[in-house]
């Protein structure tokens, strides 16, 4: 299930602030610098840097 529109533009990198893109179940880090990946677990983004992994 997507992310509202409207959330999806507030939304921000905790750890680089840069804006991120959702791609299935998963918000990508658009800023380049952190390259981090954050889950989507029951439609709610869980933007914690410990629960992120690295982009391949």
């Amino acid at each position: 299930m997507p992310l509202e529109a409207g959330l999806l533009e507030i939304l921000a990198c905790p750890a680089c602030h840069a804006p991120l893109r959702e791609e299935a179940d998963e918000l990508h880090c658009t800023g380049g610098a952190c390259g981090l990946v954050y889950p989507i677990r029951d439609g709610i983004p869980v933007l914690l840097v410990d629960e992120a992994r690295r982009s391949d």
